[in-house]
This record gives C-alpha cells, structure tokens and sequence, in this order.
C-alpha cells in the first residue's frame, strides 16, 4: 500500500455521485460497498487512488468511485493498471474487471503481470457469464452450461479457474470471497490493497439476469470458508484447495500469500547498479547525441 490520507474517511466519502446501473440485485452492488470499507479500512487518499477498468458490467467500477478512473479496451485492464504504477509508483492502482475480460480476450496479459509482480491489486467479479452482452458462455463457465450462444451447452471440457491460472504464475496474494459476504469481502480487499506486489481478489459476484445456475441461493448453500487450520503460506495446500476443495462446495478465504521482489524493487535496483541520476536533466542527455 502507498497512498494514505491524514483525514480518517468513512466507506461512503469514496462514492462518486455517479448512479450505479446494474441490473437490481446484481452482486457488484454487494463488490461496490466491499470495495468502499477496504477503502477507507486501508485510509486510502482519494486524490492518490486511481480505479482501473476493462469493459463488462463490473468494469463499470470507476465511474461509481470517487477517485481517479480509467475505463479502459476489452481485456486491457492489466496492462493499463502497470503503466501507471510504474509512471507513478506513489499511486494506489486498484484494478477491476470480470471473469470474461479477465481470462478470456485479457488472459494473455494475466502470466506476465503476475510473474512480474506488478504491485497492483485486481479485483475481479466472477459471475460465470458475460452479462454485458446478454448471456454468452464465458472462461469459467461450466462444462455443458447453457446460454444464448451454446444452445445445446458448453461443448469446453472445462472452465478456468481463476485462483489456481493465479497460483500457477507466483501470483503472491491470492483470495477468494462472495459478494453476499460484506465483512469478509471488505477485509480481504484491505489485505490484498496492504499486500506487497501482485495480489488477486476473486468475488464471485452472480448474474441475476442471465445466469439462472450460479445464483446467490445456489452459492449460499455451497460456499464454506477455508479451514482454520490452511497454511496461507504453503503454495502446494494452497493449490490443492483452488482445485481439489469437497465435493460440492467452493472455498473462500486467502488461499496464498507471500512476499518477493516486485518489478518495481528490481527497477530501482538496476538504477543503481547503473548509476541512474535521477535529477538529471534530459535536455543534457539529449544533447550528448546532437551532430
């Protein structure tokens, strides 16, 4: 975490005047007050907090956040969130987008955001669909799920799981919660903004609309917290649990957590091997390659 502020705000001070429209009772409303507590948990300037987003409906984020925003190409939500960490590495860059954003036109740029370490945090609302377009199959949908596009149903063998894709490429923080479960959502946002490099929130999040399988009845009665006893910092629990939890049931919980160099710490340490002066004038630079 970078940017705090000396003025305590509440969660309500980081809401734009902005109306949210997503469908009534759309779980990103539930993400929407999430993100706000682990805001104002994490005393996060306004001023120095920049919201970042793909295209989808959560990627409609930014404009309902009083800080600043980007709303970003389909898919583009990672590249975009390190430029500007690494233009400006005093910044909070918080990165939202969905599963189809995410992993599907998006998920070349995952691998490399997360082996590099960006210090970015990416909240991602996973509701097995893509909603903005009306009902298609998306990356973590099921085998066999039926929508406008797979009449007959999915005919991929399988889905992409976000927390394992994560784990797989060193992510270093890597949690999973529900959008009807505000205290724990809340918390584990602040954890991840406080985190230390690269860290990963996926919020299953329902589509009301379009999705009539993965509901909030149906993830009420399957959605169980990690065990008391799981070592957040042992990656092989930790990826047995993203793919391997009981039968029927989906964890939720911080699956991983650790620390190492992020892209930013190596940068600066290349500097100074190199001798980087960091007032240098550029002008002087130039002139040196002037006929």
């Amino acid at each position: 975490m970078t940017a705090e502020t000396e003025t305590a705000l509440k969660p309500k001070d980081y809401k734009s005047g902005v109306r949210p429209v997503w469908c009534v009772g759309c779980g990103d409303y539930g993400v929407h007050s999430g993100v706000q507590k682990a805001f104002a948990a994490c005393k996060l300037s306004i001023d120095n907090t920049v919201s970042v987003s793909g295209i989808g409906c959560s990627s409609r984020m930014p404009y309902f956040l009083k800080t600043y925003g980007f709303h970003t190409l389909h898919g583009r939500v990672l590249p975009v969130a390190t430029g500007i960490k690494l233009a400006n590495p005093s910044l909070e860059v918080v990165a939202f987008g969905g599963d189809g954003d995410g992993f599907s036109i998006g998920g070349g740029h995952v691998p490399h955001t997360v082996r590099k370490n960006i210090p970015i945090t990416y909240v991602l609302m996973d509701n097995h669909i893509y909603g903005l377009t009306k009902g298609q199959v998306s990356p973590t949908s099921s085998s066999g799920f039926v929508t406008v596009t797979t009449p007959y149903g999915s005919p991929d063998p399988g889905s992409v799981n976000p927390l394992a894709y994560v784990l797989t490429y060193g992510g270093t923080f890597v949690a999973q919660t529900f959008s009807s479960n505000p205290k724990q959502m809340g918390e584990i946002i602040a954890k991840a903004i406080r985190h230390k490099g690269f860290s990963l929130v996926n919020i299953i999040s329902p589509c009301v609309t379009f999705n009539k399988v993965d509901t909030f009845d149906h993830f009420k009665e399957v959605i169980t917290d990690l065990p008391e006893d799981h070592d957040s910092s042992d990656l092989i629990s930790a990826l047995d649990k993203a793919l391997n939890p009981p039968a029927g049931k989906v964890y939720t919980g911080i699956f991983y957590e650790t620390e190492r160099p992020t892209l930013l710490d190596n940068l600066n340490a290349i500097q100074q091997k190199a001798g980087v002066d960091k007032d240098m004038d550029l002008n002087k630079i130039i002139d040196k390659f002037k006929s």
